[in-house]
């Protein structure tokens, strides 16, 4: 049917064109890959080859347990820096429109967000449970509804300001950030702790979180004040995609250098933060701020140079393919039991391996599988995007 041809929401017709960067659809992708399947990888490198060094690249395929910091930690907010770049590549004014031309995209904004705290509910109880009737022991906090706060607030931003005064917003917000959680005390706390009791994120959740707190932890990792700086790593995505759709007066290769000297500078600026306020992905704190900043501008210049820069695109094609549907690659981690469908399809063919090597062949089959359904969705154009 045409209908799955034009899968996107005819909201599309009101939202400004954006240009088509490959980079960003690969980096997406890239992002992705190991959400379905890709973090399996080290450890069956481990087991067919025995070497430790795999051990030491899969520790970094785990989240961190409190500080610190893990590249598995970079998936979450790369994604989000990512939402903000598209959204920079075409930063359209409205706020000068009269209010009925303005309508649409307000409807297509506050629709979006209300979706992705719904598909996010969905995520939550997935793997066969069902979401709860009793609204206490629903799950409302999600990496999809902080992708739609931090998308929405970021639109808000672009949509209604210039880009003097977003930049202003965003050091602002940095700034309230780091003193709400350094100076502000509160009934049972005080102010500068970081424990998974005793931080202020904690005891706001306890106050504004609706539903229940991951596994029934007093701190939900993407509770409510956590998700407030998350909107700075959206901000920071517009300003990239701003400045890579601006006419630069030499060539693309100073976009690159001068990206990658953001780079440099927001990662060395996390990390020298991390004395005073750890780098902690729960709290999503002003130095986990930086520092994924940091990560994500470097991931993006090293696409966009490889990519849109050089031409090197063949090579890119596989992630592509998952970057595209990227919403849905996610989604169906949860609600769709791809470990059994693999299993069911090539069990024969792992249990015939040697030891060594099944796992290894179990991985790259849970990949393969996935991957080739979105690769039938990218032949027949069914781009599903929220």
């Amino acid at each position: 049917m045409s209908v799955n041809r034009k899968i996107e929401s005819n909201t599309q017709r009101d939202k400004p064109s954006k240009p088509r960067l490959m980079s960003l659809d690969a980096l997406r992708g890239f992002d992705m890959f190991w959400i379905i399947g890709g973090e399996g990888i080290f450890a069956a490198l481990f087991a067919l080859t025995g070497w430790a060094g795999w051990r030491v690249a899969e520790a970094q395929t785990q989240h961190s347990q409190w500080h610190g910091f893990t590249f598995y930690d970079l998936i979450f907010p790369l994604f989000i820096f990512l939402s903000g770049v598209t959204l920079g590549l075409s930063p359209k004014r409205i706020d000068l429109l009269a209010f009925r031309e303005r309508i649409p995209l307000y409807r297509y904004a506050l629709t979006r967000l209300l979706l992705l705290i719904a598909l996010g509910v969905l995520y939550n109880h997935g793997w066969g449970t069902g979401i709860p009737v009793d609204p206490e022991h629903i799950r409302f906090s999600s990496v999809l509804a902080r992708i739609g706060f931090a998308w929405f607030f970021a639109a808000m931003v672009v949509w209604h300001t210039s880009l003097r005064v977003q930049i202003l917003i965003t050091i602002s917000m940095f700034i309230f950030y780091i003193l709400l959680q350094c100076f502000v005390g509160f009934p049972g706390g005080q102010a500068g702790v970081f424990t998974a009791d005793g931080s202020l994120n904690t005891y706001i959740d306890s106050i504004f979180r609706p539903g229940m707190a991951y596994q029934h932890r007093a701190l939900d990792p993407e509770g409510v004040l956590s998700t407030f700086p998350a909107i700075i790593n959206a901000l920071c995505g517009v300003f990239v995609g701003q400045y890579i759709v601006k006419p630069h007066p030499k060539d693309d290769w100073a976009k690159v250098s001068i990206m990658m000297l953001c780079a440099l500078l927001l990662w060395s600026g996390g990390w020298l933060l991390d004395f005073i306020i750890p780098v902690n992905k729960d709290l999503w704190s002003s130095s986990f701020v930086l520092v994924t900043l940091g990560w994500s501008l470097l991931f993006f210049s090293v696409f966009y140079a490889i990519i849109d820069v050089l031409k090197w695109q063949k090579w890119s094609y596989v992630f592509v393919i998952i970057g595209v549907n990227s919403i849905i690659v996610y989604l169906g981690t949860s609600i769709l039991d791809w470990s059994y469908i693999t299993q069911s399809l090539l069990g024969g063919v792992i249990r015939s391996a040697p030891a060594s090597s099944q796992l290894m062949i179990s991985v790259i089959g849970l990949i393969t599988v996935q991957w080739l359904v979105l690769w039938w969705m990218y032949r027949r154009k069914i781009f599903i995007r929220v």
